[in-house]
């Protein structure tokens, strides 16, 4: 991904350029310069592109990027200015600095995803945006228990592998995540969305809520109104943020499915598609991959998960898989009992000892996240099934 930094003299402005860089999904990191005052440190490297914030004096910006420019010829200057369109004589003095771009303020996340897909089909400077974070959840239809699967999903990539995970909940028309683990979130998704100019991961980060697990939670809408406005480019720009400062970022969209959020699915590394084997799930699931295939989604990104599954379901998960021409990624077995008394007292899974159900999370933790998988030891006949080697 994309290394940036912003040259400014003004922190709010210098704010909200990084949260529209942050919101591209393209940048990896983001370094600030306040000039004057601060110097360029080579030892540190000279980034990919440099934001330079035109403020009363651009010359100063100026002589700060040509500067750059001599450290690394092939550094992206990009000046930014609330002038819209700038005086000739400005466009001059940026283009003896080496600017290659001009764009006015505030600096809208589409505007720069434009500029660094040109940067790329310029010059190996730059990478595409690398989908390696974004992993989404969604049920075949409602009422599988995609949730739980996200809540549970989610602990484990903290607490067995380790991993800095955000779990976005994006369930329509009401988000209930926060109930799983017995979290009382403060802010939501609503906020995230509602201050999507100002949004960077410093401010995300004040908005998500805390598992002891360390599982972050960005709480779902608690209002059916709520997504009147909240679309889906929004959330896409949300998840970019999120995967800033994470190493994994699940996604929970429920039964979600429609053209409007292609962008998301698009951008995620895997969908998880959880299902059962009750005969409306498994028609549901084939109409699903159809649906996906026609949004012009990856089928290879496609992964099924079959939820609360029984020894005895073996022969239907065979007709399955010969149905859709794909192997079952990873079963969950059926265990009500703790399930159920994990969802009532707002307990993930984790807390459960001896927990057949709990070994299996573990073991779809450690695929995501590149470990080696520990087969799961078999008790009351229920083992290991069906993980395929392919990630």
């Amino acid at each position: 991904m994309l290394t940036a930094a912003i040259a400014s003299h003004d922190p709010i402005s210098a704010a909200q350029l990084q949260a529209s860089l942050e919101q591209t999904g393209l940048i990896g990191s983001i370094r600030q310069w306040i000039i004057p005052g601060q110097r360029i440190d080579a030892s540190e490297g000279i980034p990919d592109v440099i934001l330079l914030d035109l403020g009363l004096d651009p010359e100063l910006c100026f002589v700060f990027g040509a500067h750059a420019r001599r450290l690394r010829p092939a550094v992206k200057l990009i000046a930014c200015s609330a002038a819209n369109p700038p005086g000739q004589q400005l466009l001059l003095d940026a283009m003896r600095s080496g600017v290659q771009d001009f764009i006015a303020k505030p600096a809208a996340p589409e505007v720069l995803r434009d500029l660094f897909a040109r940067f790329h089909q310029e010059g190996p400077a730059t990478e595409q945006k690398a989908a390696d974070k974004l992993i989404v959840l969604m049920g075949a239809k409602g009422g599988l228990g995609t949730t739980t699967v996200a809540v549970n999903l989610g602990v484990q990539l903290c607490t067995h592998a380790r991993k800095r995970t955000v779990l976005l909940d994006l369930a329509r028309p009401l988000g209930n995540a926060h109930l799983l683990l017995d979290l009382n979130p403060r802010f939501g998704i609503r906020d995230a969305v509602e201050n999507i100019n100002r949004l960077d991961s410093h401010f995300l980060e004040g908005l998500l809520t805390t598992h002891k697990s360390k599982l972050q939670i960005l709480g779902g809408a608690l209002r059916t109104e709520d997504w009147q406005h909240i679309t889906a480019s929004l959330l896409d720009r949300l998840a970019n943020v999120a995967q800033t400062n994470n190493e994994v970022v699940l996604a929970d969209v429920g039964a979600q499915l429609g053209s409007d959020w292609s962008p998301i699915f698009k951008a995620s590394r895997m969908i998880l598609l959880v299902t059962e084997t009750n005969v409306p799930a498994l028609w549901a699931v084939e109409r699903r991959l159809t649906a996906l295939r026609d949004l012009g989604i990856d089928s290879e990104k496609i992964r099924v998960v079959v939820n609360r599954w029984h020894k005895a379901d073996q022969e239907t998960l065979k007709s399955l898989e010969k149905n859709i021409n794909r192997p079952i990624f990873a079963v969950l077995p059926n265990d009500f009992k703790k399930a159920s008394l994990s969802v009532n007292s707002g307990t993930p899974l984790m807390d459960n000892h001896n927990n057949n159900l709990n070994d299996h999370f573990r073991q779809l933790a450690s695929r995501l996240a590149g470990m080696d998988v520990i087969p799961v030891a078999k008790r009351n006949g229920i083992g290991n099934f069906l993980f395929p080697t392919k990630r």
